[in-house]
């Protein structure tokens, strides 16, 4: 019994290793010559789209997979089908082909690593580290592998780093946008305007301008952009010319109103920037970002600072710290050039960063980076930007990150949504566009105060309460949005909109609300007191202000916006003129908005006006009455001792008389507590 049950377990072994012998395209097949010819024209195919490297990786799985169907016990096929993989958009599938051919012929070069990669990006972590050594003790004497066993090393560590996310996830939601936004080909790189209202996006989907196909097979990248409306977006718009051309067109960034577009294009120089403006609904011609931002290296990525003062972009140049770096560079005097860049320092690596995007806060820069803790290839960090140093860089941790490359991330002013495009298992297209939804810290269980036992002395509990809902954290921005329009034909009004910072008395920027629709957006970092102007020559200028505390979160506000024309009896209220508590002496956050009136002031030259002060209703009558006529006083003897006629200046103080809106709250007392100026004659 005992020889029979030893025959059986020597027969099953035999049959095992039999079946995972490797098998050739040869005449063992003799019961199907047909099909035996196909599979090795199909193989023989494979190996001739392989050969001519990884663009043409997915015409060579194509093939392989034809051969594979016949004959899946070939370890040169497995080999390479795991190879091209790896070099195309579904990298995880190599590990099926990995793990066969090490089935058929474990002596395979290079195959104990690329089984670590293949086990690595299925998140296999420990069988990963076990494979990367494996192979690491077989290259160790090996000269030629020298710079493979430093890449083993670093891949071992992305393993540790992978292991220590997985174990503590972010949470978060990540969505797929679905098919109305996504398509059965690529879609990728996604950028949005600061109040998530629009989305530019690169697609290599079939109406692609002119219809051509690369070298890979695919259809040429062209640029898509998609609206939201009712809180879903929209289907995708193909932007055509000037945008797209029949060759590659790709997204490389966006300003926060979603009025200048950034574009990659790879056919100038070894891939260039270039960049169009929104005039109404058409987009200009692409003009190159500038000689100093483009050279014979390759430029991809770019964002601005909110105040688009500032440049960050992604570059090969030289002098960088290894592969592709962020750089910094600033706006001439003028506004027209970008200065030279300077490198960003202790955000970059030894390897590749790529994909920097400025969130609207202006201080938060997330971006892409094979170094640092990365669980392998790219990862997404964000690091904090304050006085031109920058913090240490943070891992978005798992499942954001992935050991795949996980690139161009842009987040909304609000903080709680991002966008990324990312390979789904399920997904629609090799690449689809997604959403995550970042939720915040969980909320903590808090036990009773009191000590309530259950009525059990071998395991006496706690009373367990839940702690209230925990606030998701959310960046610090305003975005300040709106329309701009006439007041009496109520016709949008291309206008300038001028943001001074009050304290400084330092003009940050200049914007346009746009020509066809009269829309703007702003975006304004916390920390400082803005004075905001909107000029046109045709019409008086309108000012707000906003004061917003370093502490304060985000907030959306939309304010509609109606210039009128100069005409006698019209009135402006002047929101940047400051005074001290309880007195009439200017503070020096006025001086901006003063010397807008005296300009206007100069501009008409025969123009007499009346400045008035007003309060609220706190105070007796005869004080407000007595302080709103001294204010309205200092703004006359300010004006005067600069240039201005007195003869064209009158003033009076009205008190709390002329209330624009209710003392019952503090916001209404805030705007009837103002400075106005009124036409008396032109």
């Amino acid at each position: 019994m005992k020889q029979l049950f030893l025959l059986f377990t020597l027969l099953t072994l035999s049959l095992s290793v039999f079946s995972q012998r490797n098998k050739e395209f040869s005449k063992e097949f003799f019961s199907d010559k047909d099909g035996l010819s196909t599979a090795k024209d199909n193989f023989k195919q494979g190996l001739k789209y392989f050969d001519q490297g990884r663009r043409s990786y997915p015409q060579a799985i194509e093939s392989f997979l034809k051969a594979n169907i016949f004959n899946p016990d070939n370890d040169e096929l497995n080999y390479k089908l795991g190879i091209a993989y790896l070099g195309s958009g579904f990298k995880s599938k190599c590990l099926e082909f990995f793990e066969k051919a090490n089935l058929l012929n474990p002596k395979l070069e290079d195959l104990q690593f690329y089984l670590g990669r293949g086990y690595h990006l299925n998140l296999q972590w420990d069988k990963a580290i076990d494979k990367y050594k494996l192979y690491r003790n077989e290259a160790q004497s090996d000269k030629d592998k020298k710079d493979k066993l430093i890449e083993v090393n670093k891949m071992i560590q992305e393993c540790e780093y992978g292991k220590e996310y997985v174990k503590h996830p972010v949470r978060v939601f990540i969505d797929n946008l679905g098919s109305a936004v996504n398509s059965k080909y690529s879609d990728f790189s996604p950028v949005i305007s600061a109040d998530e209202s629009i989305m530019f996006f690169t697609s290599r989907r079939e109406n692609t301008t002119g219809g051509g196909k690369d070298e890979d097979g695919a259809f040429f990248e062209d640029i898509y952009y998609s609206k939201k409306v009712g809180g879903e977006w929209g289907m995708p718009v193909n932007m055509g010319s000037p945008i797209n051309s029949e060759f590659h067109d790709a997204t490389a960034g966006l300003s926060a109103d979603g009025q200048k577009l950034y574009v990659f294009d790879g056919a100038k120089g070894n891939g260039d920037i270039y960049f169009s403006t929104l005039n109404g609904e058409k987009w200009s011609k692409l003009e190159s970002i500038g000689k100093n931002i483009n050279t014979e290296a390759r430029e991809t990525s770019v964002c601005l600072s909110p105040d688009e003062n500032t440049l960050f972009f992604v570059s090969e140049r030289e002098d960088g710290k290894g592969g592709r770096d962020i750089w910094i560079s600033k706006i001439d005097k003028k506004g027209k050039k970008w200065t030279d860049p300077v490198n960003a320092g202790n955000i970059n690596t030894p390897y590749s960063e790529e994909s920097v995007y400025m969130h609207p806060d202006g201080k938060t820069l997330y971006f892409s980076s094979q170094g640092f803790t990365s669980m392998g290839g790219y990862d997404i960090f964000k690091t904090t930007y304050e006085n031109g140093t920058f913090t240490t860089p943070e891992n978005l941790g798992y499942p954001v990150n992935s050991p795949d490359d996980d690139v161009f991330l842009v987040i909304s002013a609000s903080g709680l949504h991002g966008y990324y495009a990312s390979f789904a298992k399920d997904g629609i297209g090799e690449k689809d566009l997604m959403m995550i939804s970042f939720l915040g810290p969980e909320k903590p269980v808090m036990l009773n105060t009191e000590d309530n036992l259950i009525a059990s002395q071998v395991a006496p509990q706690k009373v367990l309460s839940v702690e209230p809902a925990m606030a998701v954290n959310q960046a610090s921005a305003t975005i300040l949005k709106g329309v701009i329009t006439d007041l009496i034909s109520q016709q949008p009004v291309e206008a300038d909109i001028e943001l001074v910072d009050n304290m400084k008395n330092e003009l940050i920027a200049t914007f346009k609300s746009n020509s066809k629709s009269g829309k703007y957006l702003v975006s304004l970092p916390s920390g400082k007191n803005y004075g905001i102007a909107v000029k046109h020559p045709d019409y008086l200028f309108h000012s707000e202000n906003f004061d917003i505390p370093v502490v304060s979160g985000y907030q959306e506000v939309e304010k509609n916006i109606q210039l009128k024309k100069i005409a006698v009896g019209a009135k402006i209220v002047l929101r940047n003129i400051f005074f001290d508590f309880d007195k009439a002496t200017l503070r020096p956050e006025s001086t901006a908005e003063l010397e807008r009136l005296i300009q206007l002031l100069k501009d008409v030259p025969t123009m007499r006006i009346e400045i008035s002060g007003h309060t609220d209703s706190r105070g007796a009558d005869d004080y407000n009455l007595k302080l709103s006529d001294n204010r309205a006083k200092a703004v006359v003897e300010y004006l005067v001792s600069h240039g201005i006629s007195g003869s064209r200046l009158e003033y009076k103080g009205y008190g709390e008389t002329q209330s624009m809106s209710t003392n019952d709250t503090d916001e209404g007392r805030q705007l009837n507590r103002r400075t106005e100026f009124k036409i008396l004659s032109k």
